[in-house]
């Protein structure tokens, strides 16, 4: 029988280094396509532009892109998921500033609601349309980007239903119906054209809370 020789210890660090250092630029020309997406979005104030306009804006090159995402609507799932996941960091930050578990999350569901309503004068939120097209074409997506989020509010309602403030059970399933009122009110709310007054904060709070607390069916 053989021996097995084991690889030198120095082949493997310099192994590791290569492939740390190619992770590295391979992340970086990833940040400069997203980079580059997200101030065509600004300016344009809609995502309509191409693929080409991102490749030119970001100085690399086409094959470069296609290397790293199947098309636009990849690079728009990747700004996507990006958008939710420091939104979830922003509900975890607002909510830190609570120390009762029901104010907590009331804060959650108060920030969630003003990250998806426009600013008064401003259209809506420029993923409004995108979302509303990847939920109907790919829901599997729209689960796997929201995950942040509802891991935030998960941990808010089970700490709810702990202290005895909400009702107890099945805390994951309550946390994303409150998601999905908060973020269908906040799109389809009334706005400036005065066809209907729009939905306050506080009103979609109350709403919600009649929904999930102790002795609110």
């Amino acid at each position: 029988m053989s021996e097995v020789v084991e690889e030198p210890a120095w082949r493997r660090r310099a192994v590791e280094r290569s492939t740390r250092a190619a992770k590295l630029r391979a992340e970086q020309r990833v940040q400069r396509f997203l980079d580059a997406a997200q101030d065509l979005m600004a300016e344009k104030g809609t995502t309509d532009f191409t693929v080409q306009e991102v490749v030119d804006r970001s100085r690399q090159s086409l094959r470069s892109f296609y290397q790293h995402f199947d098309g636009k609507h990849e690079l728009l799932l990747a700004l996507f998921e990006d958008a939710l996941a420091a939104g979830a960091a922003q509900v975890r930050e607002a909510a830190g500033r609570h120390r009762e578990p029901l104010p907590r999350l009331r804060a959650a569901v108060e920030t969630l609601y003003g990250q998806c309503r426009p600013t008064p004068g401003e259209n809506r939120p420029l993923f409004s349309d995108f979302a509303l097209r990847l939920l109907v074409r790919h829901p599997p997506q729209v689960a796997a980007a929201h995950r942040p989020m509802l891991d935030v509010f998960t941990e808010l309602v089970e700490e709810a239903a702990a202290a005895g403030a909400v009702r107890p059970g099945r805390p994951r399933r309550r946390a994303a119906m409150v998601m999905q009122t908060v973020i269908f009110t906040a799109h389809s709310s009334g706005g400036d054209d005065g066809s209907a007054a729009p939905v306050t904060a506080p009103e979609i709070w109350r709403f919600c809370l009649r929904g999930i607390a102790v002795g609110g069916e």
